[in-house]
């Protein structure tokens, strides 16, 4: 909570340089597109998944169901910067499809986490993605990429721009950044070919129906979908894996340092008994003295586990506490129109790219 009304003061006193930082934003995008800043088109089609805000908006979700959509024909590959990662390789290899070669720390929790989550595709990490993309294609190893946050790259062309939302963002009032959430001005969004809303649950949100009526009246031509996120397990290393009932007695103590922490939270409270809660900052490099540390506070609270991410285990796996640490997997889910949307753009790009 401190974080946050620190963050509001920042962004207050930021909003004077918007302006500035908006306009520049806006000459960078018009640069790549009269081709005086080059933008590199790769032999093979390449799919963007990426934001207009900063912060979670289910990004790293959105990578893998397209991976699995994308595996029943093709070849996919991911390219990642690999933020929070200590490598300066221009090019990881985080992933052959079959091992995982790199730790979270030399490349970033992300791309370990879509490394476990995905047999068969390869993962990379560079900062300068075209070149992980084509060492991906060189390689034989990837027909088709996947960008994990790029959006913002313009360096590297692409034949499909997907741009999420939170279901809970109220991007039409936020201000462009030092004064806010928005990496780019609104004009930015001419340049998707899709917005999706993620974390939609049953009855929508007031939120997330006014961010999808304001997406339609702004951008008419651009199809909105939504996907919502379902818990599908839980694991530890002493038990295992185990169903989604085999914690429902028990009494947990959650964290995680991730984007949107209060999304996972509220996931955790429709399911589960938390008695209680610490949030991180997003790729926080937990150390074990962190663990032990909120294992005594877990245990004075009456606690019996800990429970966290996905994202946030791959940097603890090797931790062991007086407490067994859970782990919550979560998938995204779509409809069979975003399945259809993409799969229909991925033949024509691959056409389009093929006679270029």
């Amino acid at each position: 909570m401190g974080n946050r009304r620190l963050l509001t003061v920042l962004f207050v006193f930021g909003r004077i340089f918007s302006p500035l930082y908006s306009l520049a934003m806006r000459i960078r995008a018009g640069l790549y597109a009269r081709g005086i800043l080059v933008s590199i088109r790769l032999p093979v089609p390449v799919i963007s998944v990426g934001n207009l805000t900063m912060g979670g908006t289910g990004k790293t979700p959105m990578v893998i169901y397209l991976a699995r959509l994308l595996s029943g024909g093709l070849r996919p590959g991911i390219v990642s910067r690999g933020y929070g990662g200590k490598s300066l390789q221009p090019v990881n290899l985080v992933s052959d499809g079959a091992r995982i070669l790199r730790s979270p720390f030399d490349v970033g929790d992300e791309p370990v986490l879509l490394a476990q989550s995905l047999s068969g595709v390869p993962v990379v990490t560079s900062r300068k993605r075209s070149s992980g993309g084509a060492y991906l294609v060189e390689q034989g190893l990837a027909d088709i990429l996947i960008l994990d946050d790029g959006f913002q790259h313009l360096a590297l062309q692409r034949d499909l721009n997907l741009v999420l939302f939170s279901a809970q963002a109220s991007v039409q009032s936020m201000w462009v950044f030092p004064g806010g959430m928005l990496r780019e001005p609104h004009s930015a969004l001419e340049r998707a070919d899709c917005f999706v809303v993620t974390g939609v649950e049953g009855g929508v949100s007031n939120e997330a129906a006014t961010l999808r009526g304001w997406l339609h009246e702004n951008y008419p031509q651009t199809p909105v979908f939504e996907g919502r996120y379902e818990p599908v397990g839980l694991s530890c290393q002493e038990r295992g894996r185990v169903g989604l009932e085999g914690l429902q007695s028990e009494s947990l103590f959650a964290f995680c340092g991730i984007a949107n922490p209060q999304s996972f939270r509220q996931t955790l409270e429709r399911d589960f008994s938390i008695k209680g809660w610490q949030s991180f900052a997003d790729h926080y490099p937990f150390t074990r003295e962190d663990i032990e540390g909120l294992a005594r506070q877990a245990a004075a609270l009456g606690c019996t586990g800990l429970i966290t991410t996905e994202k946030d285990f791959v940097k603890i796996k090797d931790v062991v506490v007086g407490l067994p640490i859970w782990v919550l997997a979560v998938e995204l889910r779509m409809g069979h129109n975003f399945d259809r949307f993409v799969l229909d753009r991925v033949g024509t790009s691959g056409q389009r790219t093929g006679s270029r």
